[in-house]
């Protein structure tokens, strides 16, 4: 069996098979050489890679782009009391934040998603990469089989989770590129090397301390957990030259929390409280050149 090399987007592949000759044909010579056949097999064109979204503010100022949690088929965690889905809060929550980051002036936004969409993870932090982002906040909210569990996390990237809960956050998380048992996700490698290494300890450093202005400026606005930041292995995180944090912004499964979620002052308290740790992390960026 002989397979054409092909290369680049294909509509269409093509097998050669040359049959070995039956005793009949080989008896002759001079009936010729082996047959040939062809089969055609339709393959799906090459995936493109989603359409950059808008980028709005002042072109001299940093890009923070702000990824509004799951969407279109996948509604994340649901409240299974008033129904409330985590898609739809995160979704109003990064317009609201991105609203108070460009009333601030100081600051480019643009959003991964502005309508009800499905992203695959890598696509998401793949967006804000090829926009040049300069951070990345992932908007999210938690959910628990308890009903006390309550308040605002934030997460960045770890090989190790800082904790029982934190792994299991990154394994649910993890799994928002699989619907209906298929994982729509990109299965490739992060392309490794020595560079990228060196880039992402830079990276996760400067994640980390993003975060921690952020516990600073959550405590007087919004409820917390007394653990506030936390490290998991998270798939969206793992760009290594962005910046990146995941911000669970309460539990959906409260029903505290999940009120304050779905209600335009808590809405605005948790873009205020973005605003504010976005802003410092910035001026101190700027301060340390």
């Amino acid at each position: 069996m002989m397979f054409a090399k092909v290369s680049g987007p294909v509509a269409a592949a093509a097998v050669l098979l040359a049959l070995p000759a039956t005793a009949s044909d080989a008896a002759p010579p001079e009936r010729g050489p082996a047959r040939d056949y062809k089969v055609s097999i339709k393959v799906p064109p090459a995936a493109k890679a989603p359409p950059l979204p808008s980028v709005r503010g002042n072109l001299a100022r940093p890009l923070v782009v702000i990824d509004a949690g799951h969407g279109g088929a996948d509604p994340g965690a649901i409240n299974s009391e008033t129904g409330l889905r985590e898609k739809d809060v995160t979704l109003r929550l990064a317009r609201a934040m991105r609203d108070r980051l460009l009333a601030g002036g100081r600051v480019r936004v643009a959003l991964t998603r502005n309508d009800d969409r499905f992203l695959v993870l890598r696509e998401r932090y793949g967006i804000a990469r090829r926009l040049k982002a300069d951070l990345f906040i992932s908007v999210h909210c938690d959910s628990a089989t308890a009903d006390a569990a309550s308040g605002a996390t934030v997460y960045t990237l770890s090989e190790v989770a800082s904790d029982k809960e934190a792994a299991r956050l990154a394994a649910r998380e993890n799994k928002a590129d699989t619907i209906n048992g298929v994982d729509l996700g990109d299965a490739g490698a992060d392309i490794s090397s020595i560079l990228i290494d060196l880039t992402r300890r830079e990276t996760m450093n400067s994640s980390a301390s993003f975060a921690r202005l952020l516990g600073r400026e959550a405590k007087p606005l919004i409820p917390v957990k007394p653990n506030f930041h936390r490290m998991a292995s998270l798939m969206v995180l793992k760009a290594p030259d962005m910046p990146s944090i995941l911000f669970e912004t309460g539990y959906i499964s409260n029903p505290a929390d999940a009120a304050f979620l779905d209600s335009k002052p808590g809405r605005e308290r948790i873009a205020e409280t973005v605003r504010r740790a976005v802003e410092a992390h910035f001026a101190r960026r700027l301060a340390s050149l």
